[in-house]
């Protein structure tokens, strides 16, 4: 291939990349206003200044959009999850870090829970359901990493059940998250989140008295947002 064929192929490929880019942006700035399916392909040519006929040049569909979301919004979180847990001296601190470092993520994308939300509503299977589930394999798998580790430890009361651990976790983030979309206020999930999270660390080590850990943790824990 000549020199300036293939550095015109590199501009090209590099001016899709741009552009799918911030229609991915559009598509999630837009999701943070309004429910995903409200939102047209028009929509997201408008925001970023092209044709909506432009906007299939760069993706076969809408829904090719909104995976696109999807795989940018799991690699985010998963990113911080990880580095939250990774920094943490200790697996219960881990989980306080990994729990606010959800939070943290979901004001800032609001658009992500409407997406996953609004998906999960629908009977049949689809890629964006696929796309979840993958995600929430990850997380789990995280999660359960974070919480052997604290049984290790013996930081956790005796019998806790793990998977149980991880479920009531993740479900309470998610509890939290859905009571403030209901609010109209993404924000108000930052209001319960540290007693929700305290209540949960104690409902842990229930069992083993005041232990070291939960005498480490409690008073961070109290601190309003």
């Amino acid at each position: 291939m000549p020199m300036h064929a293939e550095a015109t192929g590199k501009r090209l490929k590099q001016a899709t990349e741009v552009r799918q880019a911030g229609l991915v942006e559009a598509a999630l700035q837009l999701a943070a206003q309004r429910s995903p399916a409200d939102i047209t392909t028009g929509d997201l040519a408008q925001a970023v200044g092209i044709s909506q006929g432009a906007v299939f040049r760069h993706f076969a569909s809408k829904e090719a959009i909104w995976l696109a979301v999807l795989d940018g919004a799991s690699d985010t979180l998963m990113a911080r999850l990880q580095t939250a847990a990774g920094a943490a001296p200790t697996p219960m601190a881990a989980l306080q870090a990994m729990f606010m470092a959800h939070v943290d993520f979901v004001v800032a994308h609001p658009g992500v829970p409407r997406l996953i939300f609004q998906e999960l509503q629908h009977a049949q299977d689809t890629a964006l359901k696929a796309g979840v589930r993958s995600l929430m394999q990850k997380y789990r798998s995280l999660l359960m990493g974070v919480l052997q580790q604290a049984q290790d430890q013996r930081l956790l009361a005796p019998g806790t059940d793990l998977q149980a651990a991880a479920v009531l976790f993740i479900g309470s983030v998610q509890g939290l998250v859905m009571q403030s979309l209901l609010s109209g206020d993404v924000r108000a999930v930052t209001t319960h989140a540290r007693g929700v999270l305290t209540i949960y660390l104690r409902g842990l080590a229930a069992g083993r008295g005041r232990t070291a850990a939960t005498d480490r943790h409690a008073p961070a824990l109290k601190e309003t947002p």
